[in-house]
């Protein structure tokens, strides 16, 4: 009985080859910034009030201008096609399905249009490595063409995080098995027939067409996280001028560079530490938002993801000033273990623990919950 996300982590465990889900569940060095994502969500609490009228329950909010059923989306996550086929289209339409938006990934492994026509009603938001300005640019204006609603610069991996893991396992991109990557596959038969229909995945939105080995280079760069290091507040100038819908970064743990964004025209902020996969002596991302929400003063909204695995855990980064989270790994291991299915019994199981917690605390409405 998967009743949680952490009983879909464990039977996503089963069904993958090793060097698949330790992609998914690894964290950078120790996995202390990881632990610490979660056990800082678990030593906060709320104060519940009693005798309040909760026979309805609003859960919804606007963000720029958009209605969410619950106040959660899909994080930007890569290589969902080597969890399952098709992985960022079925992220994308469990997320039209549920009302709420989904990010797609530069990482991704289909092209940005073939998930934008998968759920073409849903709410859909870019996400954006810098590696290559160039390649930046024509991945900005086919997201704009294409009617992605915003794009989200991710500002935390000027180099990627040491995910040893990865190392240990010889995961790279492009994708080339290792003798240990064959056997996992082999000992993983479903997964491996899915894989052998499918072909192997790659980072579709970085493929050139004539230009083979620059592609090549780009995946590779991009697996490493090798990014564009002179990009500053300074140069942001050129992305807004190519993007006029609304701008957000991802990424920010520090109230002065919240600061900083708001004066550079951002429109949003997504507090977060890459679920632990980069900087492993970072603050834990619940820990970090109360001071960049004070930081904004209310002039932007502020959003954030890592660590969120319980419907409580919307509920107190809610009462900490978030407008909403962004849900990663949980949705991951949801479509590892049951495809679509997993992916909407994950959001039905958040949406309904939230409810639940909005019930037991005497909050009828999302504005109802405050840290007080």
């Amino acid at each position: 009985m998967l009743l949680n996300a952490e009983d879909f982590r464990c039977q996503a465990r089963r069904a993958l080859p090793r060097f698949v889900f330790d992609y998914i569940d690894g964290a950078a060095d120790d996995g202390a910034c990881r632990q610490r994502n979660q056990a800082d969500f678990a030593a906060l609490t709320l104060l519940p009030r009693v005798l309040r009228d909760t026979s309805q329950i609003d859960t919804t909010v606007t963000v720029f201008g958009s209605p969410w059923s619950v106040p959660f989306g899909v994080a930007p996550t890569g290589l969902n096609g080597l969890i399952r086929p098709g992985g960022d289209a079925l992220l994308a339409a469990a997320a039209a399905r549920a009302g709420i938006p989904f990010a797609l990934s530069t990482a991704s492994n289909m092209p940005l249009e073939a998930v934008r026509a998968a759920a073409p009603e849903g709410l859909q938001w870019m996400q954006l490595y810098v590696m290559h300005r160039e390649m930046a640019e024509r991945i900005v204006q086919r997201a704009r063409r294409a009617g992605y609603q915003a794009l989200v610069l991710t500002v935390d991996v000027p180099v990627s995080g040491n995910r040893e893991l990865d190392l240990r396992n010889g995961f790279r991109m492009p994708f080339k098995p290792t003798p240990q990557i064959a056997w996992e596959a082999l000992t993983h038969p479903r997964w491996s027939l899915r894989m052998a229909r499918s072909g192997t995945p790659d980072f579709a939105n970085l493929t050139v067409a004539g230009e083979d080995a620059g592609s090549a280079s780009l995946q590779a760069a991009l697996m490493a996280r090798a990014m564009d290091r002179s990009l500053v507040w300074e140069t942001l100038g050129w992305l807004r001028k190519s993007w006029p819908g609304p701008l957000l970064l991802k990424g920010l743990l520090h109230p002065e560079d919240a600061r900083l964004a708001v004066e550079h025209g951002i429109d949003g902020l997504i507090v977060s530490n890459h679920g632990g996969r980069q900087l492993d002596a970072a603050p834990s991302a619940i820990h970090a938002l109360p001071a960049v929400v004070a930081s904004v003063q209310g002039r932007i909204p502020v959003f954030m993801d890592s660590g969120v695995r319980r419907g409580s855990d919307i509920a107190k980064a809610i009462a900490l000033g978030a407008k909403a989270v962004f849900l990663g790994r949980p949705l991951l291991y949801g479509l590892a273990a049951q495809g679509a299915a997993g992916i909407d019994a994950v959001m039905k199981q958040f949406s309904d623990e939230l409810v639940r917690t909005m019930i037991l605390l005497g909050a009828s409405r999302i504005a109802d919950l405050s840290a007080a």
